[in-house]
């Protein structure tokens, strides 16, 4: 016997609680008259029943129709604000970037980063860490040639691997994650791991898994009601696989200290561990063991899922509008040739350019951003928002702004390209987040996009396997914390 989804269980007990009360006065009326409108809550579940719970982002941009750019709407007993558009995003993130600096404490995260880290880390603790990532990234190449022979050299490891496919269809997944998770790999641990190696694979498993799970509604549930833990076997799972994840970050850094000379720093793990050692008579710092841990999780993570989504997103649309991926390989072609794509290339591509922006437009990865909290009162639109509320920049509301996009929800290259055919750079182009909490990893990440697009789509041709036609491709994204596209089969035809 299969049991009802614990969700739905749910959501029909606390709607009989609702259908026998007969007052809502109990319910929360703190907040001002001036608070952000939204739609009216129900006694405990908020605005739950209305929201799509696979998809909330969608419920937000209809709800964001109505209400405006600056809204408000409640999970459980949690009012959270909305903010949808480009101005209105530019204006909290940008102009008032210290006041939305904050991250909400979110149970999910804070039971398992206990706020470490850089991601879901707050106050003192974030600035440090976030000050010696950008910093030791730096020192590791980041944006700078020795990251990029790096790329070079994991893409033709990359296409070594699609070459033996020989043609027939496959799906791409694990090894264009693994090629990108080698390059954050190559950064934390100082080695490349092959496709096919164990902890690589596990990895992959672990944290692909953890982003699925991130997205489901029983986590959402969690985290508006996080008592019901026991109950859902996707927090569970979470729980699981970040143990084991800090589990083998934890076994790492122990080899590292058997051989650290800090006079020879080969990883990010050794320069955080002699940091540490210097530091270790400092009693109140946070160069500890738990913020490594936690920290080397975030890059782990964010290294690996975020840039091989988008990647997957950009294979599929070159299979759906093959127009597109034609005109691109013309102009490799005619600029690059035969040569090893470099980073150079690209002011000199700005039709390839325009489709990878474009790509990271439509695929809208992240389309609810990382939420934010507000670090004093402040004032927006003429709404009062308090200190500590929980912020929703809705960057999907962003990338499909019709004031700033002409075709917003068509993948469309020329959004990037003038009159005459030269790049154009966009402001509303936020598939980053923007302000403080921008993604420490945006160079690294924009670096590997174009290298490993460029290499592949000068070596390759890419289509559906036999019997599928583009207009049978599914450009329907799939459920997580991030919107990968649904698993698809492809075929690459080798080019001469």
């Amino acid at each position: 016997m299969e049991w009802p989804d614990p969700t739905s269980i749910f959501l029909v007990f606390v709607l009989t609680i609702i259908f026998i009360m007969k007052t809502q006065k109990f319910w929360n009326s703190s907040f001002r008259e001036d608070f952000p409108p939204g739609p009216t809550p129900l006694p405990i579940i908020g605005n739950l029943h209305i929201l799509d719970r696979k998809r909330p982002y969608w419920t937000l941009l209809e709800l964001s129709k109505k209400y405006g750019p600056v809204f408000s709407i409640q999970m459980g007993c949690q009012k959270m604000v909305v903010l949808s558009g480009y101005k209105m995003v530019k204006e909290a993130l940008v102009n008032q970037a210290d006041a939305f600096a904050e991250r909400p404490k979110i149970p999910v995260f804070e039971a398992t980063s206990k706020g470490y880290g850089v991601i879901f880390s707050h106050g003192n603790n974030w600035k440090v860490m976030r000050r010696f990532t950008l910093m030791t990234l730096r020192d590791f190449g980041m944006g700078k040639r020795v990251i990029e022979d790096r790329i070079v050299e994991e893409s033709e490891f990359l296409i070594k691997e699609i070459e033996s496919r020989k043609g027939q269809p496959f799906e791409i997944t694990t090894v264009l994650t693994g090629a990108v998770a080698n390059i954050i790999v190559s950064i934390l641990l100082g080695e490349r791991l092959d496709y096919k190696d164990p902890t690589l694979l596990k990895l992959l498993s672990l944290i692909s898994e953890n982003a699925r799970v991130l997205g489901s509604p029983s986590v959402t549930l969690y985290n508006i009601f996080p008592a019901l833990g026991f109950l859902l076997k996707n927090y569970k799972t979470f729980l699981r696989n970040t143990s084991e994840m800090h589990s083998f970050i934890r076994l790492t850094f122990i080899e590292c200290l058997k051989v650290l000379d800090k006079n020879d720093q080969r990883s990010f793990i050794d320069a955080f561990l002699v940091r540490q050692q210097e530091e270790k008579s400092n009693a109140n710092g946070y160069f500890h063991n738990s913020n490594l841990i936690v920290l080397a999780n975030n890059l782990f993570a964010a290294g690996m899922e975020t840039s091989s989504t988008t990647l997957r997103w950009g294979l599929l649309l070159m299979m759906k509008y093959p127009k597109i991926q034609s005109k691109v390989q013309e102009e490799i072609a005619s600029v690059i040739g035969s040569a090893q794509p470099r980073i150079e290339h690209r002011t000199k591509m700005p039709y390839t350019d325009a489709v990878v922006h474009e790509i990271q437009r439509f695929a809208n990865i992240l389309p609810m951003s990382l939420p934010h909290e507000t670090t004093e009162d402040v004032t927006l639109k003429g709404y009062f928002i308090p200190k500590g509320t929980y912020i929703i920049p809705l960057l999907a509301s962003v990338l499909r702004d019709e004031s700033q996009w002409e075709k917003p929800d068509t993948f469309n290259p020329e959004h990037f390209l003038d009159s005459e055919g030269k790049f154009v750079k966009k402001e509303a182009f936020m598939p980053f987040s923007a302000g403080r909490r921008i993604c420490a990893g945006e160079n690294l990440a924009k670096m590997e996009l174009f290298l490993f697009f460029t290499s592949l789509l000068q070596r390759f041709s890419f289509h559906p396997p036999p019997g599928v036609t583009a207009s049978d491709l599914d450009l329907t994204p799939a459920i997580g914390i991030t919107t990968p596209p649904m698993p698809y089969k492809l075929c690459a035809e080798p080019r001469s």
